[in-house]
Order: C-alpha cells, then structure tokens, then sequence
C-alpha cells in the first residue's frame, strides 16, 4: 500500500541564512510511503501530514537535508510498518524562476 500526500504547504523557520532564521517562508511538501497493510496497520494521512508540519515548525531546521533525514526516521517509529519512504521539499519562494528543493528516499528491512 502507499500513502500519498501532495502539496501540503505552510510557512516555517527553515534555512542557514540569517532572514531564514527570523521570518518563515513557504514550503511545499511531497510525501511517498509504502507499507505492508494488513488489516488495522493502516497509515492514517491526516495524521502524518499534521505531524509533518508540527514537526517543521517546532524544529526549525538549518538545512532541509536535514529535515528530511529527521521527519523520515520520527516517522518510522510512529509507523514502523512502513517499507519506504520518499519526502522532497520545495522552496517555492527562493528564486523567481524556479521552484527549488530536495528529495530523500529510505528503504527500510524487515525485522
């Protein structure tokens, strides 16, 4: 199975520059997850995408290499069915020609 999350955008503290520290900006998530379902081990999207974004927003992180790195692994423990996980995030705001970000992609074994 796998869970889709698209578009989802808010404003947050994110960046190494020192206007990045101070004034929130925006950011467009993408979020791919692939899990074993079976039965009540459902992924419940809403969840995830209002974790996600509490999780951005409280840890106001420098670089979004690290974000990635960070929510993938917070998100394997609260759902440790999940098989794969591809995040990206987008700065729409840094350049005006181009919307600009990073993608990460983790497999995870079985146990």
């Amino acid at each position: 199975m796998q869970i889709i999350i698209q578009d989802l955008a808010f404003e947050t503290i994110v960046g190494i520059l020192e206007k990045e520290r101070h004034t929130p900006q925006k950011v467009i998530l993408h979020v791919k997850i692939s899990y074993d379902y079976a039965g009540d081990n459902f992924m419940d999207y809403a969840k995830i995408a209002a974790f996600l974004e509490t999780v951005m927003k409280q840890m106001s992180y420098f670089l979004l290499e690290d974000a990635l790195i960070d929510l993938s692994q917070k998100l394997k423990v609260l759902y440790p069915q999940m098989s794969k996980i591809k995040l990206k995030i987008f700065k729409p705001t840094i350049l005006p020609n181009a919307m600009v970000g990073v993608s990460y992609t983790n497999y995870y074994s079985k146990n």
